[in-house]
């Protein structure tokens, strides 16, 4: 199978899963919403100086992730990609999300400053895995 363009992703997990098809080793999505920052809580409950930002990727980009991700998963069902964001790219991790119905990117601080991006812009990315 050499192209899995337009294929819906649950024949593509099943085609992966039960019937064991060898698939193209990459697929893309690319996917625009804004960037949210997560704050730490201290064992105290006290806020902690330790903050991540994030894009939340749901819908049909999301479903292309969760259709690949057997055999490119890691520890908590993340998924490994190659994420660029405007001229940057860098290898990491979308982590699934039961709240946001998708998974969740996050967007070093190396990436943000270079692309001048910060809490609450509407950034895309595209996801290579």
């Amino acid at each position: 199978m050499d192209d899995m363009t337009g294929l819906d992703p649950e024949l593509i997990r099943f085609l992966r899963e039960e019937l064991e098809v060898e698939l193209p080793a990459a697929r893309a999505v690319s996917f625009t919403g804004p960037l949210w920052i997560w704050q730490g809580k201290a064992a105290d409950g006290k806020p902690s100086p330790m903050s991540w930002h994030f894009l939340t990727i749901s819908g049909d980009a999301a479903a292309g992730i969760r259709a690949a991700a057997p055999g490119r998963s890691a520890a908590w069902g993340s998924v490994y990609v190659e994420a660029t964001l405007g001229g940057t790219t860098w290898k990491t991790s979308v982590f699934p999300s039961k709240e946001a119905g998708g998974y969740l990117l996050p967007i070093k601080a190396a990436v943000r400053k270079k692309e001048k991006v910060g809490e609450g812009d509407e950034v895309t990315v595209a996801l290579a895995f």
